[in-house]
């Protein structure tokens, strides 16, 4: 079985659930490779919980339906071999005898890949609605749907499915926090791990392909620079397994990867009308492969209209392969890996700090809000921008008018002081009013110079070194 990594919230969440009485229908979503299995495997076998798995395939109507009848008849003749089950000519019979078999007795059934079934009978939910309102409502069962293809998994909570109204619980599960790459690579620093995480995420099934005994580098050209592997397969299955006609899908990935980040950029890179490209943008912001990211000093009640948004590839490791990998595949093809290396690694400090690196400061600083260790309480914590100041981090707390404003430096080399006063005469340009108490934090890589503490202490600004940003993520996670 694969690495089992955290997730121990998840299991929290899982447990509580189950101390409910009556039957159960729970959803399970999540991108390819997150470990949702993973996940539910270990907490039915950790719990001694009893279980069936079945996960299904692109296959026939019948096809589908006597593969999970199989999957019904190892669970009630374990003695047996290979017990063959009749055949089911619809749903309704083999939900009627699921319904026999199971009787009184507490069961929980995993059924994977849930949207390749329906694939193959569009009917299927239907047939389901009746069975849960007819057949196992009343029963312990424990019937969990779970799902890669996230917009048919989240179609089953609208309120015109069939099963709208029947569901019990909905777990999305999300990739894994940075603080959990510890337990992949021991032995690494920090700083090759967030540059890992910028180049991976937080995917187990990726985090467990590179080698803990190699380094961020040697990984990268081992496993990366494949002609035919996991990662240069990867983005092809991802995306089109969540839409039918990924072309356009990918081309607005591929723009927003290359530094377009407001539509009307991504409208003129990928020569989409712009009246076009919002119904692609709302999909892949739905599908989890897109976020839209607004300044932190619009006030809550122009979020939801403000046209001034900028789309990020929220993927880590889609943000990597459109940004070095695709433009560069003829380069691996040919085999000319050290020259794409030597591409790669002129960006590749740059890619670190705007990605991965700004958003674990970010994360820090919504932790220590939320631990109450910050000067202020943020109700939010982003980033700002406009045509005089672009600003890395900023946390806001609307009700007692007070603003943190960061700058995060990647830099090898310690932060000057000449960082923290760019800063501080920028940040008129980012607070919402002359009239807002302000603090000022540095977040930085490799340390500060001595006259930038020095300087900070004097502004009562917060200097937070990568070691501290590890260790508090690390400790709030626990």
């Amino acid at each position: 079985m694969a690495k089992f990594v955290d997730r121990q919230a998840e299991i929290r969440e899982l447990n509580n659930m189950m101390k409910s009485p009556g039957s159960k229908l729970v959803v399970v979503y999540g991108r390819r490779q997150v470990g949702k299995t993973t996940l539910l495997l270990n907490w039915v076998r950790e719990e001694n919980l009893p279980y069936i798995y079945w996960v299904a395939r692109r296959e026939t109507t019948s096809a589908v339906r006597q593969g999970f009848a199989q999957a019904f008849w190892r669970w009630a003749y374990p003695d047996l071999e290979d017990p063959k089950p009749p055949l089911f000519d619809t749903w309704q019979e083999l939900f009627e005898q699921m319904a026999r078999m199971i009787g009184d007795r507490p069961l929980i059934v995993i059924w994977d890949e849930f949207p390749y079934a329906v694939e193959s009978d569009p009917s299927l939910p239907s047939h389901l609605q009746a069975a849960w309102d007819q057949l196992f409502k009343e029963n312990h069962l424990t019937l969990i749907l779970v799902g890669s293809h996230i917009g048919m998994m989240v179609d089953l909570l609208n309120y015109q499915a069939p099963l709208y109204g029947r569901i019990t619980a909905q777990f999305h599960v999300e990739q894994l926090p940075f603080a959990t790459l510890l337990d992949f690579f021991p032995e690494h620093q920090p700083a090759e791990r967030v540059a890992t995480y910028a180049v991976l995420g937080g995917v187990p099934a990726y985090l467990e392909r590179f080698d803990a005994n190699l380094s961020l580098t040697e990984n990268i050209r081992k496993h990366l620079f494949q002609r035919w592997g996991l990662f240069q397969r990867e983005p092809i299955y991802l995306i089109s397994d969540l839409v039918r006609e990924p072309r356009h899908y990918e081309n607005v990935m591929r723009a927003v990867a290359s530094g377009h980040h407001t539509s009307s950029e991504i409208a003129r890179s990928t020569r989409i009308e712009p009246y076009n490209l919002g119904s692609y943008l709302n999909r892949l912001r739905a599908l989890g492969l897109i976020e839209r990211h607004i300044p932190a000093t619009i006030p809550p009640a122009d979020r939801r209209t403000s046209k001034r948004s900028r789309y990020h590839l929220r993927d880590p490791y889609l943000r990597f392969y459109y940004r070095f990998l695709e433009p560069n595949i003829d380069m691996i093809e040919q085999g000319s890996l050290d020259k794409l290396w030597e591409l790669i690694h002129d960006g590749f400090r740059a890619f670190v700090g705007m990605t991965a690196f700004e958003e674990l400061c970010r994360e820090w600083t919504l932790a220590q809000s939320h631990a109450g260790k910050l000067h202020l309480s943020a109700q939010i914590v982003g980033n700002d921008w406009s045509k005089d100041a672009q600003t890395d981090v900023v946390a806001i707390d609307w009700k007692g008018k007070e603003i943190l404003v960061g700058e995060c430096k990647w830099s090898v080399h310690p932060v000057g002081r000449a960082v923290l006063r760019d800063l501080v005469n920028k940040s008129p340009l980012v607070i919402p009013d002359p009239d807002w108490r302000i603090f000022y934090a540095l977040f930085a890589r490799a340390g500060f110079t001595n006259p930038t503490r020095v300087e900070a202490e004097k502004l009562g600004a917060l200097l937070v070194d990568l070691e501290t940003i590890d260790t508090d993520l690390r400790n709030a996670l626990k």
